[in-house]
């Protein structure tokens, strides 16, 4: 039996943009010296990474394999950011930042992300939309 394709089924000149998103965690601590609250102690977060990939569907009903992204998420972003002091290599961590490096790594790799989301907290959140240039 074949592949279901979405493509052969949908209406002629429609053009479908689906995206994906895997999610992660990870374990690490910093520091905002400039800040004046409490936020300016060393302090640490059990962060959340959701990352985003969006294109138009492939023949075979994908985006992307999830064991890809999560492949290239763990060899680019995770070796280096789980159990790390983000000053050590962010100058200013802030959750914004955050999202943008690991975008950029991401990118860099090759992985075509479309949003970066870090959650600091359940509350507190940052997203990165990459747009295309």
């Amino acid at each position: 039996m074949g592949v279901d394709n979405l493509t052969d089924r949908h209406e002629p000149g429609r053009m479908f943009n689906t995206s994906v998103s895997r999610s992660f965690t990870f374990e690490a601590s910093h520091q905002l010296t400039w800040h004046t609250g409490k936020c300016a102690k060393l302090h640490g977060h059990s962060y959340r990474l959701e990352v985003t990939v969006a294109s138009p569907l492939k023949p075979d009903g994908v985006v992307i394999d999830f064991g890809d992204i999560k492949a290239t998420v763990t060899k680019h972003v995770l070796t280096e950011y789980d159990h790390a002091h983000l000053n050590d290599f962010l100058p200013n961590p802030t959750a914004e930042l955050v999202a943008a490096d690991i975008a950029e790594r991401l990118l860099g790799a090759g992985l075509q992300v479309s949003a970066v989301t870090v959650h600091e907290t359940a509350a507190c959140s940052a997203t990165v939309h990459v747009r295309d240039t």
